[in-house]
């Protein structure tokens, strides 16, 4: 009986960690790409304010993030309520806001990895190709994306790292529903403060490896 409770409080929230970070990289990604390629073009007063408000996830304490997200998302916001008339979708205490988190906290790693990325892309080539007759689309998909493709990968691979190990905006907008919202770091918590130091230490040994992993091939990736 205590091996299967042990399996289950194990696997549930990896299953649900992954699910969750592929999700939320998938979405920071394709936002992450599609702002860090104006941005890197774009030349307008007032772009280092709106470059810092972009990153702020990276440096603000990830409760005020999580916080923030409640205030934004909640039953008592305008785009909560608006949610759940429209679409019947909630953000609190369910997996959409803990994918919404780790996107959001995520981003930052994504936007500056894809915007130096694309600055490495020799400006002569760009200049070629429009004086062809290309438009910015075929620009981006046929010269710029080919070319910082490890930028890409590395982009994809830290986001994804950084969603996994996602806890305090997670644990403000989603909270702690096991098998539901529980995630790894909010698994791990858990289990320390219930004194079950054997599943804390088996799901920390995973995060290690796995976010070891991911560092690894990502270093890799841009040093090759």
């Amino acid at each position: 009986m205590r091996t299967f409770e042990i399996s289950t409080s194990f696997w549930e929230p990896i299953t649900l960690s992954l699910q969750v970070s592929i999700a939320a990289t998938a979405i920071a990604f394709v936002v992450g790409l599609l702002v860090a390629w104006r941005m890197s073009a774009a030349s307008f007063y007032g772009k280092t304010l709106v470059e810092t408000v972009f990153l702020l996830p990276l440096v603000l304490p990830p409760s005020v993030v999580g916080f923030i997200l409640l205030v934004v998302l909640g039953k008592n916001s305008w785009i909560g309520q608006a949610a759940d008339r429209l679409f019947n979708i909630s953000f609190v205490f369910q997996p959409l806001g803990a994918i919404v988190a780790a996107a959001v906290v995520s981003f930052p790693l994504i936007y500056q990895t894809l915007k130096s990325g694309f600055l490495e892309v020799d400006k002569h080539l760009k200049d070629a190709a429009r004086s062809q007759g290309a438009g910015e689309w075929q620009v981006l998909i046929y010269i710029v994306l080919p070319l910082a493709s490890r930028s890409l990968q590395a982009a994809f691979i830290l986001g994804f790292a950084r969603a996994l190990g996602e806890f305090g905006a997670t644990m403000m907008i989603a909270g702690n529903i096991p098998g539901r919202t529980q995630t790894i770091p909010t698994a791990i918590y858990f289990a320390v403060d219930a004194g079950n130091l054997q599943l804390a230490w088996a799901l920390t040994g995973c995060t290690i490896l796995l976010s070891f992993g991911l560092l690894l091939i990502s270093s890799r990736l841009r040093n090759d």
